[in-house]
């Protein structure tokens, strides 16, 4: 009896430790690299599942380029990093300016309280449209949190998420770079940085 006991313990045992050795599942969901000027790069995956309309327009704006010398026009240390309104371009003396992107067809607020269930948290690492008071109107801004913001859930469209700790704490970085609220032109920034963060380019990981 003692023989047979011992017998089917060890074959539990063999079973639980060769599952345990197959490689888990990826999932099909799309992955993005966004490589910034400061020579860090910030990995994210997208949810479909979750937010299909923002992730489709996010994913044509990367494919067409859109995002090349995109700038954060927006930082917040302990909250968020935005861009993909504007974006940093050279005067022939070598200076950069900053040029506004205009135009662009909105898309429908993939979130709880526009009618759209998006249970995604607005965590640290966390990707999500940016928007006006006008719950559709959200275009081709987007945020990245760098802290928690659980008052953002349900108000704003999430969409995907920091691959790792090195995307997070990269993006931690950009927080806390120095910023400055004042006009560029006629535009008032809030939280601009003193000295220009953009992203070089956006591309997808195969």
């Amino acid at each position: 009896m003692f023989k047979k006991i011992l017998i089917i313990i060890l074959s539990v045992l063999f079973i639980a430790t060769t599952s345990s050795c197959k490689p888990k599942e990826e999932n099909n969901n799309p992955k993005v690299v966004l490589n910034i000027s400061n020579g860090k790069q910030i990995k994210i995956e997208l949810y479909p599942d979750i937010a299909p309309v923002t992730v489709e327009n996010f994913l044509s704006l990367v494919d067409e380029g859109f995002y090349t010398n995109a700038f954060f026009h927006r930082i917040i240390d302990g909250f968020m990093i935005q861009t993909g309104g504007y974006s940093i371009e050279d005067y022939e003396n070598g200076q950069k300016m900053i040029v506004q992107k205009y135009g662009l067809p909105t898309i429908t607020g993939e979130f709880t309280n526009n009618g759209h269930e998006n249970n995604l948290k607005h965590t640290a690492g966390v990707i999500s449209m940016a928007r006006s008071d006008d719950y559709d109107n959200a275009s081709t801004q987007f945020f990245i949190c760098v802290a928690d913001a659980p008052h953002l859930d349900g108000n704003y469209a999430a969409f995907g998420m920091a691959m790792d700790e090195e995307s997070i704490n990269n993006a931690i970085e950009i927080g806390k770079v120095e910023v400055v609220a004042r006009y560029v032109g006629s535009a008032y920034f809030e939280a601009i940085p003193v000295e220009p963060i953009y992203i070089t380019s956006i591309e997808r990981i195969k």
